[in-house]
């Protein structure tokens, strides 16, 4: 994958689509002056670039000097900006209302006081349906404003019901504000660490939580408080591998968007990323039959009007809905079925990799290691592990934890023996550093050693052993951690019936599905 341009204008042209090109030409070109034709040949040399070159584009454009670059670059960019904000999108809330609130102060400029507040009446009726708080704020601030400078009304009764509105809409972004820190501060803690490692995490993560929440009366909430309160409750279980948790707050989430169906338009990416959630509690608790109904209401969102109309709606509905698919595969134990995915994917990457974060694209290397290592294509696997060991990245330490250990159980398939002592203490070294060992990771490791010595009628009783350690080991919510990244019984019952790591999964699925027909 190419490495993402940092060039802010270079990747602002790059996600145009072709009515927008069209329509920026058309708006530039009202205004024939010659710093806009400069622009005009700015913008298309940029567009047919694959990458950001100041060199390469400088030779393109012979008219252009070094010195006058960065002014006629921020010319364009503000000109895409400009164009871009006068297409009209009758479905993002956001652009009608500040519009809407650019009209108020315009009429209010103008002298009509009374047309201004007719219009800002008109911008709280439409957002507050939405939800949409802060516009419900301005509209008050600059209302109260105008009643205090102006005669327009009863400022009697008025000035009574401005301060009730103001204080309602202040207590609700108060909590908006809290909820919304405490959500993004266990996610942020979760990219940066993955799930709780020990119980010094776990005691740090319970007391920062406890902590952190406000009190509230959950009658009185709004749309955002409940959206904000359910994630951080999500985030909450889910890195202290409480499955049962996760599962319920994400099932809220998304119920929270059904039963207002409007915000999905307005907040088609909360609603992605809650179905996303959803599908990977089905996931880990391996419900099949729930997991199968909420990929299809995804399948249909991703193809509805709301889950397309802005290229981030693309993208997201693009990257969760194929670690979805990815994951239907590892549950049904159709890995080779699921390679089938890999060019699509591959495909997908390169288009969006200006505007994909390095942390989507690792989970994906991931999952397609997985999928090729359970399908037995162990070279395979190596070359997309390798991908996430050379990446040079700081987040998500427990992925390349176990990216490396993956690593080293699919050389050990291919017998590449002469690497494997190195291996073993250089991925060990790692994810001690990384301070991402537990017993499970111990035992992996210490069998790995031990084999090296043993007979070929010594090892099928050695994995069996070590299956029987690591089963004990299961229900231990520190442990659990291993067994979510890495199928480590699935290869262990592979290896003990010499058929591939699939074929273990296919019977578990199989059995899984008679127990709930009966």
């Amino acid at each position: 994958m190419p490495n993402r341009s940092t060039d802010n204008l270079f990747q602002l042209i790059k996600s145009l689509h072709k009515g927008e090109k069209r329509n920026f030409k058309l708006y530039v070109q009202r205004n024939a002056a010659d710093d806009n034709l400069k622009i005009i040949h700015l913008f298309d040399a940029l567009d047919k670039m694959n990458e950001y070159d100041e060199t390469v584009l400088l030779k393109k454009i012979p008219s252009l000097s070094k010195a006058q670059l960065s002014n006629t670059k921020a010319h364009l960019y503000k000109q895409l900006l400009s164009s871009l904000r006068l297409l009209k999108d009758d479905d993002n809330i956001d652009i009608q209302l500040h519009e809407q609130m650019d009209f108020a102060k315009i009429l209010y400029n103008k002298g009509l006081y009374l047309q201004s507040l007719k219009v800002l009446d008109k911008i709280k009726e439409t957002a507050k349906p939405a939800n949409q708080i802060t516009f419900q704020l301005q509209a008050v601030i600059f209302e109260k404003k105008i009643e205090t400078l102006h005669i327009t009304r009863s400022i009697g009764n008025r000035a009574n019901e401005l301060t009730q509105e103001s204080d309602t809409i202040n207590n609700h972004l108060y909590l908006i504000g809290k909820l919304s820190n405490l959500a993004l501060q266990l996610y942020g803690w979760y990219i940066e660490h993955g799930h709780a490692r020990d119980n010094k995490d776990v005691h740090a993560i319970k007391a920062f939580f406890e902590n952190s929440l406000p009190s509230y009366n959950y009658k009185e909430l709004g749309f955002y408080e409940k959206l904000y309160l359910y994630q951080s409750y999500c985030w909450f279980g889910f890195i202290l591998q409480d499955l049962l948790m996760y599962y319920r707050y994400t099932k809220k989430w998304v119920e929270l968007f059904e039963d207002s169906p409007t915000m999905q338009t307005v907040e088609s990416g909360q609603y992605i990323r809650g179905l996303h959630n959803l599908l990977s509690a089905h996931f880990n608790l391996t419900n099949y039959e729930k997991f199968a109904i909420d990929l299809q209401k995804f399948e249909e969102f991703a193809a509805s009007p709301a889950g397309t109309n802005t290229q981030n709606a693309a993208i997201q509905t693009f990257v969760y809905l194929h670690i979805a698919k990815i994951n239907k595969h590892f549950l049904e134990g159709t890995f080779t079925e699921g390679l089938e995915l890999v060019p699509y994917i591959e495909e997908r990457l390169e288009e969006y990799h200006l505007h994909l974060d390095k942390h989507r694209v690792l989970v994906f290397y991931y999952k397609i290691a997985c999928l090729y290592f359970g399908s037995g294509d162990n070279g395979r696997a190596i070359d997309y592990l390798n991908k996430i060991i050379h990446l040079k990245v700081s987040l998500r330490t427990d992925l390349q934890c176990y990216a490396r250990l993956l690593h080293l159980i699919a050389h050990y398939e291919l017998g590449n023996f002469d690497l494997l002592e190195y291996l073993v203490k250089s991925v060990y070294r790692f994810m001690a550093k990384m301070n991402n060992l537990s017993t499970v990771e111990e035992e992996v490791f210490k069998f790995i050693r031990k084999s090296f010595s043993l007979s070929p009628n010594k090892l099928i009783p050695a994995f069996v052993s070590l299956k029987e350690k690591l089963e004990r080991l299961e229900s231990n919510p520190l442990e659990s951690r291993s067994f979510m990244y890495l199928d480590i019984i699935g290869w262990l019952d592979s290896k003990i019936n010499n058929v591939p790591v699939q074929e273990i999964r296919r019977r578990r699925y199989l059995e899984g599905r008679a127990r709930v027909r009966k």
